[in-house]
């Protein structure tokens, strides 16, 4: 079969993938952030936590506290000694026969090791009966027994999500060092294109391919440098590509990567730098360019904003992730069943755009999210997944067992 990707030079995702990473080395510089700021960025130095955690031996219920030698039987009597709050120890030592009132998370006074909840046991004045046996160790949250002083916490290279704040908070931490962010130059070429706002003429279309690429570079926690609408002329593109090449860490082009008579990236590129490669086996997107200018990396996406927004994710991700330092990861994917005709021909691997759902049975299916045009940016904003079609993949029919990969949440 002919997969299409013995034409000369188009790569297969799977090389051009390879290539990108080998191209690139990890930040080296690094800072250091209020964990406040730290959100999305890449840690450069592996955190270690500074205390035990819990810190002394507590509570995991209301109830009361005592001490057990091994099994406290059902019916037995004690009288309440005082009381041991969150945040207010009950600091004299338990005698014997004697249990003290506890709230969560309350620090186990001396003298008891055993928790028995409050709707397990009768209390009359002073005094409490157990309602049921209860074993030594019952209830109680030992130190150190989520996380030890000095064990690490969270390793260099994760992204920091919302739940690795509050993880390195809860060891005592509030700042931690992190890789400086990139700096990624975002450029848009077209004589055809126009700022939203601005009045359109007859052959014009308003230029959307740096909000969504801005929107997906925030995530990223990367400075992006925006510059001005770049005509099609080699002069302009030389010009703000050389001065891009001095101001960031990578470019990244949308338009003018194709074989029209006024797609110049490529040739501009190639005279003010060095073309790595041109045309990558992907569907859409197959004009992808990748090289540099100087020391700067350099991305020539696709014009159509569908193509410019598989690519950016499919290939430009990775190598960012890659220049920051970040561990590596594959996506999930799951597989689903086909719930209607998928068409495809071989040649190129292809993400369509999907919409997946389950029934009532709890069966995953899919299926494709209207037309797949790289020029229909709706095939994407209102979609939930990509239906991930491998390059000898031909059209697919219901019920057929597919990939795919779910959009971020």
């Amino acid at each position: 079969m002919d997969t299409g990707c013995d034409r000369p030079g188009l790569k297969p995702i799977s090389e051009a993938l390879e290539h990108l990473l080998s191209s690139c080395n990890p930040n080296s510089r690094d800072e250091q952030v209020n964990l406040f700021d730290g959100l999305n960025r890449v840690l450069a130095e592996s955190v270690k936590s500074r205390v035990n955690v819990p810190p002394n031996d507590n509570s995991a219920m209301d109830g009361y506290a005592f001490f057990v030698d091994e099994n406290l039987p059902t019916n037995t009597t004690m009288m309440i000694q005082g009381q041991a709050l969150a945040g207010k120890p009950f600091t004299e030592s338990v005698k014997a026969g004697y249990c003290v009132r506890i709230t969560t998370g309350g620090i186990l006074p001396k003298g008891t090791n055993t928790v028995l909840m409050q709707e397990n046991v009768t209390k009359s004045d002073n005094r409490i009966t157990t309602n049921q046996a209860v074993r030594r160790g019952n209830s109680v949250r030992l130190a150190g027994e989520d996380i030890r002083q000095d064990q690490t916490v969270v390793k260099k290279g994760t992204r920091l999500s919302p739940a690795h704040l509050a993880l390195i908070a809860s060891v005592g931490i509030d700042r931690v060092i992190v890789q400086s962010k990139p700096k990624v130059a975002v450029i848009a070429t077209g004589d055809e294109l126009v700022q939203p706002g601005d009045a359109l003429e007859p052959g014009q279309i308003y230029e959307s391919n740096r909000f969504a690429l801005h929107g997906l570079l925030h995530k990223m926690a990367v400075d992006v440098l925006h510059y001005e609408i770049v005509r099609d002329h080699p002069e302009s593109l030389s010009k703000v590509f050389l001065q891009a090449s001095q101001e960031a860490d990578m470019i990244i082009s949308c338009g003018g990567v194709s074989v029209g008579d006024a797609d110049y990236v490529k040739q501009v590129l190639d005279d003010i730098g060095h073309i790595d490669f041109w045309k990558v086996a992907i569907k859409p997107g197959k004009p992808f360019a990748f090289g540099h200018i100087s020391k700067t990396l350099f991305c020539g996406l696709p014009g159509n904003p569908v193509s410019s927004f598989v690519t950016f994710e499919q290939l430009v991700t990775p190598l960012l992730k890659k220049m920051m330092g970040e561990l590596p990861s594959s996506k999930l994917t799951l597989q689903a069943k086909c719930a209607e005709t998928i068409y495809k021909r071989p040649g190129r691997a292809d993400f369509q755009r999907g919409i997946c759902f389950v029934d009532s049975q709890g069966q995953l299916w899919v299926k494709p999210n209207g037309k797949q045009g790289s020029g229909i940016m709706s095939s994407i904003a209102n979609a939930n997944c990509y239906i991930l079609l491998e390059i000898e993949q031909g059209k697919m029919e219901p019920g057929e067992a597919v990939s795919i990969s779910l959009f971020d949440a």
